[in-house]
């Protein structure tokens, strides 16, 4: 949206971190944030990192929850985690933006996890999307969807790239500027892996009062925010911790379902600002969770504590339970940064 009132222009976009543009015409133009005030390299403001849930539910579908779906938003590219059914209408409900998702990370093959899949694909194609689709996941789903997608989406207006990975050892399976997605391996009734989504180390913040002070030039910011002295034209040298101050610690989110209680993933998922991990069953329910390979809500409290996260949501909920205050109350007991997972429900990493 571009607002004109005079010399002043408004603009509204989503290129510098989610935030406003602020365009102040004199002599020369200028931009700055609207949210703080300052040029775009100044700016200090944590960039977006988010987890939407679009369902939270296992495999018996019910009235109160959606199959196990989730969107990670960072910066504003989505990455969708699992596909169950529905998973396209919570995305809608969720106020998100078919044309900002161009991943896909699949944990495992079963029909809660991707059941939504062949829907969301189809209606991308009915929409005319142009843009690559990229679907990571275990060995196997590009088989499975070959003969599906020939048959229901024999016209398509984009291309669905399938990326096969292992599920024995930890794998880096995603990378961009800002983020990397790595495989957590998980032990469930089929191949399995989570995801790590860890952000990247920003660059040092500019100290806007200590380069105006030494009359630093626009064009040296990107070197000093990079690590870089700055040599005056006297041939001065200024240290760069005079100019900058470090970034805000990298964020990182880890996901965790389906699979049965493995205490050692804590090491691989340590300190992460968020954890989401399957609480299928109650302590009472213990032999079943073995049987089925899930995990209990004190046993996702554990692993929680093992890791030293900041925050547990714990999810992927049994049918059977119609209050799953219980399964928060046994992961409190354990952990008590604990919240229970729910339809449309958005987290800040």
């Amino acid at each position: 949206m571009l607002v004109i009132t005079g010399t002043l222009f408004f603009f509204h976009h989503r290129g510098h971190g989610g935030h406003g543009v602020l365009l102040i015409k004199h002599k020369k133009l200028s931009v700055l944030c609207a949210l703080c005030g300052e040029f775009p390299y100044l700016c200090s403001i944590m960039e977006k990192f988010e987890l939407h849930i679009l369902g939270c539910g296992s495999a018996l579908p019910t009235t109160r929850h959606f199959a196990t779906s989730q969107v990670v938003n960072v910066r504003d590219k989505l990455y969708m985690i699992d596909c169950g059914e529905g998973s396209q209408l919570q995305f809608r409900k969720s106020r998100l933006k078919f044309s900002r998702l161009n991943h896909i990370f699949i944990s495992h093959l079963h029909g809660d996890h991707c059941f939504g899949l062949l829907g969301l694909i189809s209606t991308l194609n009915l929409l005319g999307r142009t843009a690559e689709l990229h679907i990571h996941s275990p060995k196997g789903l590009e088989n499975l969807f070959a003969p599906m997608l020939s048959f229901f989406c024999r016209q398509m207006t984009y291309k669905v790239l399938f990326h096969e990975f292992e599920t024995k050892e930890p794998g880096m399976i995603y990378e961009d500027r800002s983020l990397t997605v790595t495989t957590i391996p998980l032990r469930h009734r089929m191949p399995c892996c989570g995801f790590l989504f860890a952000e990247k180390q920003r660059p040092n913040h500019i100290i806007r009062e200590m380069v105006d002070f030494y009359e630093v030039p626009v064009y040296e910011l990107n070197r000093i925010k990079n690590g870089e002295d700055y040599v005056t034209p006297e041939g001065k040298i200024i240290s760069n911790s005079l100019l900058t101050r470090p970034s805000d610690p990298p964020r990182s989110y880890a996901y965790c379902s389906d699979t049965i209680y493995m205490p050692e993933i804590a090491e691989q998922i340590k300190g992460v600002d968020l954890l989401f991990h399957e609480a299928t069953f109650a302590n009472a329910d213990l032999p079943r969770a073995k049987e089925t390979f899930h995990t209990t809500a004190a046993q996702a409290g554990e692993i929680a504590k093992a890791a030293g996260v900041k925050k547990l949501v714990i999810g992927h909920f049994s049918a059977r339970y119609e209050d799953e205050n219980i399964l928060l109350k046994e992961a409190s007991a354990v952990f008590p940064e604990t919240v229970l997972a729910k339809e449309t429900l958005c987290l800040e990493v």
